[in-house]
């Protein structure tokens, strides 16, 4: 029975230290156990009957497998998470969306105010009391009183999020019976994202049409482009918020844009990212600042978007292939 023992320990060695595991190998030893005291009783060789059980039992790779666990899954002694943990995780992750739906929704809302007031300076309809300059900055200045706290609750959020850094880095394992819950619990939580995920791609929709709309009228095109920002604001909001449960399910699970050969992919686009909006944000501002031209330079924006979302799918689409 030593030789049974010793099989079964170096197959678990690898393998998360969980109640789960320690229950799932008590349970195989135990039908080992029985199947090897039955082979002794009719007459067989202890050696033998050793090779039996063994040979019986040698797909316990397999059930492993089909468990989502392998022997070298827990190599690199990554941290085993367990239920409560994950519910901890899920529970800041929906409280934290909404710290970053608002400090995208802020921002949002400062470059929307910033063409709507810029355009009203440049008409000579408000502010008409103060300085040239003083008057070409107060849409700025208003836009920054934005971005603050929206930096603020970035940065906040990012510090609640601190301690499960390692989660989000993919620097994990979860027990087979927490995979088996998250997994079972997925598509009702994924269902309640549809209504809100519908709601806020109209409002995108609508808003290009306001835009278009507005666009009729040469003197209104600004306008347009404000009210635009404004219902494509309240549309991120939805999203962040609606999708964030989903997003801790699949990050624990790491299934869809979380998988492993995902997340490489989205190193490199997220690399490309880092270098590709800064500029985009820094043609903006010249544009604005030099040029005064806060009424077009907004189309930096959209142009940079389309752009870099062809590069993401061709991208994913030449790793997907190989």
């Amino acid at each position: 029975m030593e030789t049974i023992k010793n099989y079964l320990d170096n197959i678990f060695a690898n393998l998360p230290k969980t109640k789960e595991m320690e229950r799932l190998k008590s349970e195989i030893y135990y039908n080992m156990e029985e199947k090897y005291n039955e082979l002794k009783k009719s007459g067989k060789p202890e050696n033998e009957a050793i090779g039996i059980v063994i040979s019986e039992f040698g797909n316990i790779d397999e059930l492993l497998e089909e468990m989502g666990i392998s022997p070298s899954s827990n190599s690199e002694n990554h941290p085993v998470i367990e239920n409560e943990e994950a519910m901890e995780f899920i529970s800041l992750k929906e409280k934290t969306s909404y710290m970053i739906a608002t400090g995208v929704g802020l921002i949002l809302l400062g470059v929307s105010l910033l063409i709507f007031l810029a355009t009203l300076v440049e008409r000579n309809l408000i502010f008409k009391f103060l300085p040239q300059n003083a008057r070409e900055a107060l849409p700025v200045i208003v836009l920054f009183l934005f971005i603050i706290p929206a930096v603020i609750l970035f940065m906040y959020t990012e510090n609640k999020l601190q301690k499960f850094k390692f989660i989000e880095e993919g620097k994990f394992e979860i027990s087979p019976g927490l995979k088996n819950i998250l997994n079972s619990e997925l598509p009702s939580v994924t269902q309640k994202q549809n209504i809100p995920i519908i709601t806020g791609v109209s409002l995108c929709i609508l808003s290009v049409v306001v835009l278009l709309v507005f666009g009729i009228f040469e003197s209104f095109a600004a306008f347009g482009v404000s009210i635009m920002l404004l219902m494509i604001a309240a549309a991120v909001f939805i999203f962040i918020t609606s999708t964030s449960t989903a997003e801790a399910y699949k990050k624990l699970m790491k299934i869809d844009e979380y998988s492993p050969e995902r997340v490489r992919q989205n190193k490199v686009i997220g690399a490309v990212a880092g270098v590709i909006w800064p500029i985009a944000t820094a043609l903006f501002l010249i544009g604005g600042f030099v040029f005064k031209l806060w009424n077009i330079c907004w189309i930096v924006f959209p142009i940079t978007g389309i752009l870099f979302g062809g590069f993401a799918a061709f991208y994913k689409a030449i790793k997907t292939d190989k």
